[in-house]
């Protein structure tokens, strides 16, 4: 029996199954989805514990999604990545920084993929934005311990990321220059 579920929502096949290699061996099911239609009924069907989300998708697209997503207080607390080849168009849409979501450009490697779902984790743990102002004057300074403590741990993980980015970048250049200096 298989206590979490992530739903991979994708209209490239080879995507679905290139997630589902990528994550790790564990206590987990991976449902896929083809299209927004089908993946926003898997979602209020399964409530998986996280959803990796194409922005651009057939019969509802990915922006639709994560509206539908946003609309409804239960599915929001649900992990969200969100993947798309061109981070513009997702930009366009929703405005940087990505508070409560995390995003990975395609195509990505596992160590980004597991990156991403560990931050969405994380984010998805941060207050929400539609607390009331009674709540919040109650819990400002539990919110904002456990805020900066979320926020620290994920902008750890983008340095970790950002470091392992410049690490192959210094691998390519000197294998460039090792080239040119054999010529």
């Amino acid at each position: 029996m298989t206590s979490r579920k992530i739903l991979v929502i994708d209209d490239s096949r080879v995507i679905r199954v290139r997630v589902r290699e990528m994550l790790p061996p564990g206590n987990f099911e991976v449902l896929e989805a083809k299209d927004g239609l089908e993946g926003i009924n898997l979602i209020r069907q399964e409530l998986p514990n996280l959803i990796m989300l194409d922005f651009l998708l057939p019969k509802m697209s990915g922006w639709e999604v994560f509206q539908q997503i946003q609309q409804n207080p239960e599915l929001r607390k649900i992990p969200l990545v969100l993947m798309s080849g061109r981070k513009e168009e997702v930009v366009e849409k929703i405005q940087e920084p990505f508070e409560h979501f995390e995003f990975i450009l395609k195509p990505f490697e596992q160590k980004d993929l597991i990156g991403a779902i560990k931050s969405a984790m994380a984010k998805s743990k941060l207050p929400s934005r539609n607390t009331t102002t009674a709540a919040s004057n109650i819990t400002r300074s539990s919110a904002a311990f456990t805020t900066g403590t979320a926020e620290m741990q994920i902008m750890q993980q983008k340095i970790s990321s950002m470091q392992a980015e410049i690490n192959a970048l210094k691998q390519q250049i000197g294998q460039i220059v090792a080239f040119i200096n054999k010529k």
